[in-house]
C-alpha cells in the first residue's frame, strides 16, 4: 500500500491553503464526506446508518456512477445530503493532462445537473443540485496546481481532509479503520469514508460504531454548501 496520513500533516495544510482541508468552529462541528459513490447496496446502507443519528454529509460522486445508479443518487439528493464532484471516471490528476482533466470534471458536472430534468425529483434537492455542483474533490487527493487553478477559477471550492478513516485500506484491521477516526477527529474535522465495495468490510464494522461514539461527546455534524 502506498504511503499516506491518516491525519494530514499541518504543513500540507499550509502549502496548499487554497484547498479545504479543515472548518475551524467553536460548536464542535465536524464533515463526513463519502467518496467513490454512488455504489448498489452500500451507498443505500450508509444513507440508513446515518439516519439512525440524523446525520447529513457530503458524498463525492463519480459521474460514471451517478449515471449508472441514478436512482440512487437521487435518494442522497432527497435524504437531504450534500453532493460533491469527484470525476466522471475517478481520474488521477498527476497522471491526466489538465485538459482532459478538467473535461472529465464537467462530464461529472453534467451527469450531476442532468438529475434537475428528472420529475421525480423535488424542487428542494433540484435547488441544492444547483448549489452543489461546485463542490470538488480529486479522487487520491492528486491534482496537478495547474488543474486546481483552472478549476478555482470556474468557482469549484476543493474540499480535501483532516483525517482518512483508511477504510480503503485492505491491509488494515477494521478495528485500525475506527480507531483512525475516533483517535484524530477533533472540532473542525473533515473525515474520509468510501462508499465502495473495496472499502465496505472496514466501513460497515467502523461507521456505526463512529457514529456512536461521536453522538456520546457530542459532536453536531455539518455539510457543505
Amino acid at each position: 500500500m502506498s504511503f499516506y496520513w491518516i491525519k494530514t500533516n499541518a504543513l500540507i495544510k499550509k502549502i496548499f491553503s487554497n484547498y479545504v482541508w479543515d472548518v475551524s468552529n467553536l460548536e464542535n462541528k465536524i464533515y463526513l464526506t463519502f467518496d467513490d459513490g454512488p455504489t448498489p447496496e452500500i451507498t443505500e446502507w450508509v444513507l440508513e446508518e446515518l439516519k439512525k443519528y440524523n446525520v447529513k454529509a457530503t458524498f463525492f460522486c463519480i459521474g460514471n456512477n451517478i449515471e449508472k445508479h441514478p436512482q440512487i443518487f437521487e435518494k442522497v439528493i432527497n435524504d437531504g445530503h450534500s453532493i460533491g464532484n469527484h470525476t466522471f471516471n475517478h481520474l488521477n490528476g498527476w497522471k491526466t493532462s489538465t485538459t482532459a482533466y478538467l473535461e472529465n470534471v464537467n462530464l461529472c458536472e453534467s451527469s450531476i445537473l442532468n438529475l434537475k430534468s428528472n420529475p421525480s425529483v423535488s424542487e428542494l434537492a433540484k435547488q441544492i443540485l444547483n448549489l452543489q455542483s461546485k463542490l470538488f474533490r480529486p479522487p487520491y487527493g492528486k491534482i496537478k496546481a495547474s488543474q486546481s487553478k483552472k478549476l478555482r477559477k470556474l468557482d469549484y471550492k476543493i474540499i480535501m481532509w483532516d483525517v482518512l478513516s483508511a477504510d480503503f485500506d485492505t491491509s488494515i484491521s477494521k478495528e485500525k479503520c475506527l480507531d483512525n477516526v475516533i483517535k484524530y477527529t477533533k472540532a473542525g474535522s473533515i473525515i474520509v469514508f468510501h462508499d465502495s465495495f473495496k472499502a465496505f468490510p472496514n466501513l460497515e464494522y467502523t461507521l456505526p460504531k463512529a457514529l456512536k461514539y461521536w453522538a456520546e461527546k457530542g459532536f453536531l455534524f455539518d455539510t457543505f454548501k
